[in-house]
């Protein structure tokens, strides 16, 4: 909970102060972000690992941190303005790796900084080449680990879609691109669930459709 409180506080300082176009200090908002991701991802907040008992313990006396870190970095990446583009594809794979956190709320309002970092960069380009290549990377190795879920597949499918059929000019490219992604979602959990099984014929087939 302190360093909780000593992030936000880090967060508000830099908000007030290096933001604005004369005092911006990118070092500084990547030290933030990182710092951030690392402390919603510790062991000691997933809460899911913990018996019923300890988590309804730590949830009445603290609540959810990651949830209340989660909308700061959100809210601290919209703040940035024009000056996302700076930490595209950098953030791709902090960001990827705070959304595979089995938090349902957490996904619901962190996954939409997706479709903001390929809105930024399609805008200034015209492709969003650059944020896709970091995220199919990304994934292969988050999902190796241990990360995602059928969930997560289908939240991320629903809420890109949605923001993509909202905005003309990325609704084609950003519908073949939730459909490689999920479709190698589909495939890297396959892979994974299969990796220790017996039967070599399945486990050669989920390798044949992977690849």
């Amino acid at each position: 909970r302190e360093f909780l409180h000593a992030i936000n506080h880090f967060a508000m300082t830099l908000t007030e102060m290096f933001l604005s176009n004369s005092n911006f200090e990118l070092q500084l908002w990547n030290n933030y972000f990182h710092l951030a991701v690392a402390f919603l991802t510790q062991d000691s907040l997933q809460l899911e690992n913990f018996s019923p008992a300890k988590r309804n313990s730590i949830l009445a006396k603290y609540g959810d941190m990651r949830a209340m870190i989660g909308a700061s970095i959100r809210d601290m990446w919209y703040s940035l303005g024009h000056r996302k583009i700076e930490f595209i594809p950098g953030m791709v794979g902090p960001i990827l790796e705070m959304t595979l956190v089995p938090e349902l709320e957490l996904r619901r309002s962190t996954i939409p900084i997706f479709f903001d970092m390929m809105l930024c960069e399609h805008q200034l380009t015209g492709s969003f080449s650059r944020f896709e290549d970091e995220i199919l990377r990304r994934l292969d190795s988050e999902v190796e680990g241990g990360r995602g879920d059928e969930q997560y597949k289908q939240l991320f499918q629903s809420i890109l879609l949605s923001c993509c059929q909202s905005h003309p000019e990325l609704a084609k490219p950003g519908e073949d691109f939730v459909a490689l992604v999920t479709g190698l979602l589909e495939r890297l959990l396959d892979y994974r669930a299969v990796m220790n099984d017996e039967n070599k014929t399945y486990s050669m087939s989920c390798t044949v459709n992977l690849l």
